[in-house]
């Protein structure tokens, strides 16, 4: 059995990585980061293969799959967000974070949703949040990449529904979690974040038993309800109000 996952020198990423190793999955972790890849590696008991890759490059990722074609399961995981105003947040940070959070997904869901279907087996799980599900005024671009994630893995896992496919997706959609996320997107979060630990694990106990939406945490949960049932421009207003919360030191909310 063997994962590979995207974005696992730290964070979420790197605790999937350690859950999965305990479950006796070989490993293909993915980041830019070749010195904490080697770091995470040097833990872990099972077989593991670091790749140094930025994977917001088309390229890349297809590299990567011609790599690494043997696989049960897909994490994406690398992503990072920004904050402030969208008339006042870099241009090329924004397109790098859409590169990053919605073409590497999308091409690598691609490339390895077409071989699991052929096997007719294999996992995949991308990194959503609940985020994922709202507008996200000071946010926007963060939370547009998102929903983009979410929908298109609500639209996958219906397709294989369809098909009678037994190739799962699943959908990890957390709140804040106490990652290294927070200082690339320079904010600090009003509502205290849940460990990094905890939600992954939570998240690969929820994938391997096929759950597909997995929000870790009571107050994420009723705020997915909240999302779902409540007008469009009440959340944005909501949402806008949680972000004048967070205190940025590069953030202009004036």
């Amino acid at each position: 059995m063997k994962a590979l996952i995207t974005g696992a020198s730290s964070g979420i990423g790197r605790d999937i990585a350690r859950q999965l190793a305990k479950k006796g999955y070989d490993l293909v972790l993915v980041a830019r980061d070749f010195d904490k890849l080697s770091e995470v590696k040097q833990e872990l008991k099972t077989n593991v293969e670091i790749i140094s890759m930025d994977i917001s490059k088309v390229e890349n990722c297809k590299k990567l799959y011609e790599q690494y074609k043997d696989i049960d399961i897909l994490v994406n995981n690398a992503g990072f967000g920004d904050c402030g105003y969208f008339t006042k947040t870099n241009l090329e940070k924004e397109v790098s974070m859409i590169n990053t959070n919605i073409v590497a997904y999308h091409v690598l869901t691609k490339l390895y949703l077409q071989d699991m279907k052929e096997k007719d087996n294999g996992k995949i799980l991308n990194v959503a949040s609940i985020a994922g599900f709202m507008p996200g005024p000071l946010m926007a671009t963060y939370y547009a990449t998102k929903n983009y994630v979410v929908r298109l893995s609500e639209a996958i896992k219906e397709e294989l529904r369809k098909q009678k496919s037994k190739v799962q997706i699943s959908i990890l959609c957390p709140g804040p979690v106490d990652t290294n996320f927070n200082k690339v997107a320079d904010v600090q979060f009003a509502l205290k974040g849940l460990s990094s630990e905890y939600v992954a694990k939570y998240a690969v106990e929820k994938m391997l038993k096929g759950k597909f939406y997995i929000v870790p945490g009571w107050k994420i949960k009723l705020a997915k309800i909240g999302c779902k049932i409540a007008p469009t421009n009440l959340v944005a207003k909501v949402s806008y109000n949680m972000q004048k919360r967070k205190k940025g030191t590069g953030s202009d909310f004036t």
